[in-house]
């Protein structure tokens, strides 16, 4: 990566100026504040340091130097935000994006090459049926281009055409074991990753006699449905012009979706949302539109998925169709006009799960009127104040019941509170991780921090702790001095690039003093040393030899007495 370079633009880009380009900035006190782009926010909970040249999130934990900002707003790359700052400042900077690392780049470049075989075959005289079909469902050549659609021959062509990568094609899912093409008489979907790269196919049959209609490509190492969502690769773009994304069930709703205009529409791929898919869907930082089938199972999977979503903070509307069974048969009957028309009647996730819960019972009878109420109590954790605010009233007025009464039944989201001077074995993570983060934090920050770490610690029992003292060690005799913005665009390719942002996003104080710093050390060693205390205890149990045992009894004398040295010169924080 082009260190040397990107330091240079980083250094000559003001941090203020470039995101008071995306959103207002507010000068108070030493920091400028605004509203956070990152999440639902609405009052400015962004601070941005142009001493430190960094900006953090205090609601969300958002955080970073100037090109962790702009990569996170514009969606793109690390290296794509260093050009588009680069730009802003007046400074040149280039890259090849086509010569990005990629351990999967031959069964990347084979899928490719499947592609573009059948989107030839598509246009065989054997596929005349197949472009028939297509016609009748009004998928015209720009559809066909744009979603690179094709078709499987009947026979094994794609194993003989392609026979000297047979073993590669097995393990991609595309041909058996017994050497026979997987697809077969079947017009073809490629399935693309976030990135744009085809990682595997659907393939639809022309045939009525009782064989399954869909066939999909197994999971390999390329394609996992848990990390795709059909056509996201195409729609983010949009999802950002049109300030939301419209998620459906099946490939050919995205499709017919898209033909009509709706070029935000991104499928299901057979699964209900994973934490994968919601972290790509809160990337793009619009409403999310669930325009689910028109059935009991398109109602459920309404109501599942929209938890889900809900949970993460990301704003649900919901679409339910009448008169058709999916989006794609709906606009055949009654065109792009009436879905521009349903689409712009959604509603939120909270009207439609009150609404769906009520299904259930008959609110004429009081007993079904109490198990309704406590249903939806269960929905409420108070993590939301203003949702469970609104519900709560809603309830009391529709159904005459006391606001108090209802509010007094919600179960808050446990908060486990753990003192910091509890040693015991059962709060030794949550103690263990705060003073390191912490203590890793300051040496992000200071050289002194650095060098504290080395002559009173040195080391972290836990791996990845270690792994990242390495990494900020190594920069550190690489460069002769630190700094966290700049540090930050280094560890871009590093390979534990996300414990580190995981760490700094957990960072609730920023302020760093070599009084706190000295109190995290000394926290640390505490519980080193009643873990050393804990081991030696153990072996002494353990050993038959005398002489071992008085060793280990010497050991754990001073291993005690440095604890209470600790303890009398430390204080509480």
């Amino acid at each position: 990566m082009h260190q040397n370079k990107i330091d240079e633009i980083r250094a000559n880009a003001d941090i203020v100026q470039v995101i008071s380009g995306y959103i207002p900035l507010t000068l108070k006190g030493r920091n400028y504040f605004g509203v956070c782009p990152f999440h639902d926010d609405h009052s400015p909970s962004m601070s941005v340091s142009k001493e430190k040249q960094l900006y953090r999130c205090f609601s969300c934990g958002a955080g970073g130097n100037v090109f962790n900002f702009v990569k996170e707003y514009e969606n793109v790359s690390f290296l794509e935000a260093v050009k588009i700052v680069a730009s802003k400042v007046g400074l040149s900077f280039s890259y090849d994006s086509d010569k990005r690392k990629d351990a999967f780049e031959k069964e990347h470049k084979l899928m490719n090459l499947c592609m573009t075989y059948y989107q030839n075959n598509l246009n065989s005289k054997e596929a005349l049926e197949a472009r028939s079909y297509l016609n009748s469902r009004s998928i015209d050549k720009d559809i066909i281009k744009m979603f690179h659609l094709g078709f499987a021959f009947k026979g094994n062509n794609l194993t003989k055409a392609l026979k000297s990568n047979t073993s590669m094609l097995e393990s991609l899912g595309l041909t058996k074991e017994d050497g026979g093409d997987v697809f077969q008489n079947r017009i073809i979907f490629p399935i693309f990753n976030p990135l744009g790269d085809v990682v595997a196919f659907i393939g639809r049959t022309l045939l009525k006699d009782g064989i399954p209609k869909y066939l999909n490509s197994k999971e390999t190492a390329i394609f996992r449905k848990g990390n795709v969502l059909y056509n996201y690769h195409n729609a983010k773009d949009y999802a950002k012009k049109n300030k939301k994304i419209i998620i459906v069930e099946g490939n050919m709703d995205a499709i017919r979706m898209s033909a009509c205009g709706f070029l935000n529409t991104i499928a299901l791929m057979g699964t209900a949302l994973t934490s994968n898919h919601i972290d790509l869907l809160k990337k793009l930082r619009v409403p999310v539109v669930l325009l689910l089938d028109n059935d009991d199972a398109g109602k459920v999977n309404t109501y599942q998925n929209g938890l889900l979503l809900e949970k993460e903070g990301v704003n649900v509307r919901v679409v339910r169709l009448s008169l058709a069974k999916d989006p794609d048969e709906y606009l055949v009957k009654f065109g792009p006009l009436k879905m521009e028309e349903a689409l712009k009647h959604d509603v939120s996730f909270l009207d439609f799960k009150l609404n769906y819960l009520k299904e259930s019972y008959n609110l004429s009878d009081y007993k079904d009127l109490i198990l309704y109420l406590k249903e939806v109590l269960k929905t409420i954790d108070g993590s939301d104040a203003l949702e469970s605010e609104v519900i709560l009233k809603r309830l009391a007025s529709d159904y005459d019941v006391s606001y108090d009464l209802l509010k007094s039944m919600v179960k808050p989201k446990e908060n486990v509170f753990v003192p910091i001077n509890d040693v015991s074995k059962k709060v030794r993570k949550s103690r263990y991780d705060l003073c390191a983060s912490m203590i890793l934090y300051y040496m992000m920050n200071d050289e002194k921090y650095i060098k504290k770490f080395q002559s009173k610690l040195g080391y972290f029992n836990e791996k990845k702790y270690r792994q990242i003292a390495s990494e900020v060690l190594y920069y550190y005799e690489k460069h002769r001095m630190i700094n966290l913005a700049d540090f930050l665009s280094y560890v871009e390719v590093s390979p534990i690039k996300d414990d580190i942002l995981e760490l700094l996003k957990s960072i609730k104080k920023e302020d760093v003093s070599d009084n706190t710093m000295d109190e995290y050390l000394k926290n640390i060693r505490l519980i080193m040393i009643d873990e050393e205390i804990t081991d030696l205890k153990k072996k002494q149990k353990e050993s038959m030899d005398e002489n071992e045992k008085n060793e280990l009894a010497s050991k754990v004398i001073d291993l005690k007495k440095e604890k209470e040295e600790i303890k009398k010169e430390r204080s509480d924080f």
